[in-house]
C-alpha cells in the first residue's frame, strides 16, 4: 500500500525537526549557566548562615546569659548586700536608655589607688583580685570595660525606661530577680507581643514608685498584685497607650 505523499521520506522528518526546535534552548542560554550556579550556592549560604546566626545564644529569646570580661554577680551586690539598681544604673529614672555603670563606679569599692605611704587611698575591697584587672586596666587607661549587651532592642524599636520606672513598673518585670542571679540573663522575650500584652494589662507590673527596686516586694496583705496595681492606676491615671507610633517613631 502506498503512503500518502504527507507521510513520505521527505515530509515526516522535516516536521519532526519543526515541532524538536520548540524544545531547544537558544544558545545564549549557556551563558547563564555559571552564573545561575553562582547565585545558587550564594543563596545557600547566605540562608545557612542566616539559619546559624538566628539559632546563635545572643538572638534566642530567653535564657541567653554571655560570659563577662568582669565576673559581676547581681547575687552578692543586689541581693546579700542590698546595693539598689540606681547606684549603678543611675540614669534609669531620668532617661530614656539605661546606662551601664562607669567604671568610677566599680573604683568606689574596687580601687587600688594608693597614697604617698603605699596604703590604699580609698577603702576599697578585693583591690588586687585578678577577677578585676579589667577595671583597674580600664582606671589606668581611660577605656571602657567592653561588657557584653545581655537585653538588647532592636533599633525600630523604641523604649523609654523613665516613662516606665517612674510610673511604677519594676526591674523584675522585664529582667527577673537579678538579685538572685550569678550571672545575668535574658528572662523576658522583649518581643512586640509581650510589651503589648503588658500595655493592654499592665496592672500585675505596676507598684508604688518607691518601691520600684525593691526587688522582693509583694502587694499589701489580701490582695494580687493585678488588684493592687489596678487601683494605683486609677490613682495616678495611668493608661498606657496601645498604638504603633508609642514603639515605632
Amino acid at each position: 500500500m502506498r503512503l500518502p505523499r504527507e507521510f513520505g521520506d521527505e515530509t515526516v522528518p522535516r516536521k519532526c525537526s519543526a515541532a524538536m526546535d520548540r524544545f531547544l534552548f537558544p544558545a545564549w542560554v549557556n551563558s547563564l549557566v555559571v552564573p545561575t550556579i553562582g547565585a545558587i550556592g550564594i543563596g545557600a549560604i547566605y540562608l545557612g548562615g542566616l539559619a546559624v546566626y538566628g539559632a546563635s545564644p545572643a538572638n534566642l529569646v530567653t535564657g541567653y546569659k554571655p560570659e563577662q570580661p568582669v565576673p559581676f554577680s547581681h547575687k552578692l551586690h543586689s541581693g546579700k548586700m542590698k546595693i539598689d539598681c540606681r547606684y549603678c544604673h543611675t540614669a534609669v529614672e531620668h532617661a530614656a536608655h539605661s546606662n551601664i555603670p562607669a567604671t568610677s563606679t566599680c573604683a568606689n569599692c574596687h580601687s587600688n589607688e594608693k597614697d604617698a605611704a603605699g596604703q590604699n587611698a580609698l577603702v576599697a575591697v578585693h583591690t588586687n583580685s585578678p577577677k578585676l584587672v579589667p577595671v583597674r586596666e580600664s582606671l589606668a587607661t581611660g577605656a571602657a570595660v567592653e561588657w557584653d549587651r545581655v537585653h538588647d532592642l532592636p533599633d525600630y524599636a523604641y523604649f523609654n525606661h523613665s516613662a516606665h520606672v517612674a510610673r511604677g513598673v519594676s526591674c523584675v518585670s522585664c529582667h527577673g530577680r537579678v538579685d538572685t542571679m550569678e550571672v545575668v540573663e535574658r528572662v523576658s522575650p522583649l518581643n512586640m507581643a509581650w510589651c503589648l500584652n503588658c500595655h493592654r494589662n499592665p496592672y500585675p507590673n505596676i507598684r508604688p514608685v518607691d518601691e520600684v527596686t525593691n526587688l522582693a516586694w509583694q502587694p499589701p496583705e489580701g490582695k494580687t498584685a493585678e488588684e493592687f496595681g489596678r487601683e494605683l492606676a486609677e490613682l495616678h491615671g495611668i493608661k498606657p497607650n496601645t498604638d504603633c507610633s508609642t514603639c515605632h517613631r
